[in-house]
């Protein structure tokens, strides 16, 4: 049960290092990997910005015109008012002076 090696025996030439670590086990993250992940973050957070903001401002921009379109409509009804009122003067005005034109 004893047996001698194998003839060709793979040896250690080189002494490996063991990777930095920080808390919890896990490697340190070099320059390159930290300046990627800040990246893709700031990305990410504008895209969530971009769709909230959107949002915001669609829910801010339709209640502030339903606000100033209701404060609008009692002086629209009356500039409409007087606007129908002329036409209507206006044009019994000229049928009634067609109608005078028209009779001997």
């Amino acid at each position: 049960m004893n047996r001698p090696p194998p003839r060709f025996v793979p040896t250690l030439t080189e002494v490996v290092q063991p990777q930095a670590t920080a808390t919890g086990g896990r490697p340190v993250p070099s320059a390159m990997d930290m300046q990627h992940f800040q990246e893709q973050m700031v990305h990410r957070v504008m895209q969530r910005v971009d769709l909230t903001l959107d949002r915001l401002l669609r829910e801010t921009v339709g209640r502030l015109v339903l606000e100033h379109t209701q404060a609008l409509a009692p002086s629209l009804r009356d500039e409409i008012e007087i606007v129908v009122r002329q036409s209507v003067n206006q044009a019994f005005e000229q049928e009634l002076a067609s109608q005078l034109l028209d009779k001997p």
